[in-house]
């Protein structure tokens, strides 16, 4: 399985997806703020092959006239950890 290159693809495109925008829109409106944003590269990050560097975020946001807030998972998976005695028991000692 491939690594996840960043956590905030998926939801940048249900975002533009849900706002009627197609990847060449959002990319366009990427590169007259300044950010030099292919189609494909947008595709990359949706589908999370490619990460996202901190000072592209507020541009990807404005390119789906979004909070940056809402291109974050409420929780994200990285986050989440499982515990490693989940039944709170101690370990033996070895």
């Amino acid at each position: 399985m491939p690594a996840i290159l960043n956590v905030i693809g998926p939801i940048l495109q249900k975002l533009r997806v849900a706002k009627g925008l197609t990847q060449e829109q959002v990319a366009a409106r990427c590169q007259v703020r300044g950010f030099d944003l292919t189609r494909g590269t947008l595709a990359k990050i949706e589908s999370q092959v490619r990460a996202v560097s901190d000072h592209e975020i507020p541009f990807l946001a404005l390119g789906v006239d979004a909070e940056i807030q809402e291109l974050f998972p409420r929780t994200p998976k990285s986050l989440i950890r499982t515990p490693r005695n989940p039944k709170g028991t101690k370990r033996p000692r070895k």
